[in-house]
């Protein structure tokens, strides 16, 4: 069934690349993706990631958790967010890409830089929403996500770096190279910038190209769990560029066969169909 949302709600994503969506998740499925980070925290998977190693704090990430964590299938398949992504996106198909789990502990002094999504993605197209799903209260002092207004509308994409702040590849292309993610702290005056305060149950959905970034979690106590889920439609094609994310060593050999060749629709089991079921 696709969801009602309110068309300005939809207009102003698609103008501002961002938009909030509140009280769409019930308190048991907050409660379920809880224990589930919690559980991947207290024992990482092959895929994790300790973005602020050496630093204060915890800053850790993981993805491809709908294959193994029965918590994060169900909502990929079972909860309210395909049709909210099938609205946001205006399309007819959706299939999943994949999620990423990001939780930020308090005490992290490690942000998240500026960047957006689509260069680190093997995929191209219009149809790409994320919904970044908050499992705590989250705000700008504890890590909540900062998105540059329209950004998504500047016509160029920028070169990929890692979140520890090394730069991942300087070529994208045969033919040349990305330029960096401008200095959006130094120019700020510049732009308009998006920021909520978002409850559990609440979703930040946002386009593949706009600028975003986050602070780290400066409080003592209030944690920052969320995890971020891609959706993609209609005219999204898989684009094996190299250096993409699915290129990390030794995560191909973890995931299912991606069975697609450069051009095709995403499908298969790394990529199911959610929408027509």
């Amino acid at each position: 069934m696709a969801a009602t949302l309110d068309p300005s709600l939809i207009a102003g994503y698609r103008a501002d690349g961002a938009a909030v969506l509140r009280s769409v998740l019930s308190a048991d499925w907050i409660r379920r993706m809880r224990v589930m980070t919690d559980r991947v925290l207290a024992k990482p998977t092959a895929n994790g990631l300790e973005f602020a190693a050496g630093g204060p704090g915890r800053f850790y990430g993981d993805y491809f958790l709908w294959l193994t964590e029965p918590e994060v299938r169900a909502l990929v398949f079972d909860s309210p967010l395909a049709d909210l992504a099938q609205a946001l996106m205006g399309s007819t198909r959706v299939d999943f890409f994949y999620d990423q789990l990001l939780v930020k502990e308090p005490g992290t002094d490690k942000r998240t830089p500026w960047h957006h999504d689509l260069p680190y993605w093997p995929i191209r197209g219009e149809h790409v929403v994320s919904l970044w799903v908050p499992f705590d209260r989250a705000t700008p002092a504890n890590g909540v996500v900062t998105y540059v207004k329209g950004s998504h509308r500047w016509g160029q994409w920028y070169r990929p770096a890692t979140f520890t702040g090394k730069t991942r590849f300087d070529d994208l292309y045969a033919e040349g190279g990305l330029p960096p993610v401008p200095d959006i702290d130094a120019e700020a005056e510049r732009h308009s910038f998006l920021a909520w305060d978002v409850e559990p149950g609440d979703v930040i959905a946002h386009h593949p190209l706009v600028v975003h970034g986050a602070p780290g979690n400066a409080t003592a106590g209030a944690r920052r769990r969320a995890i971020a889920l891609r959706f993609t439609g209609d005219d999204v094609v898989y684009d094996p560029r190299p250096g993409t994310f699915l290129e990390t060593p030794g995560l191909r050999e973890r995931l299912p066969p991606v069975g697609l060749a450069p051009g095709d629709a995403l499908s298969g089991p790394l990529f199911p169909r959610l929408r027509p079921r």
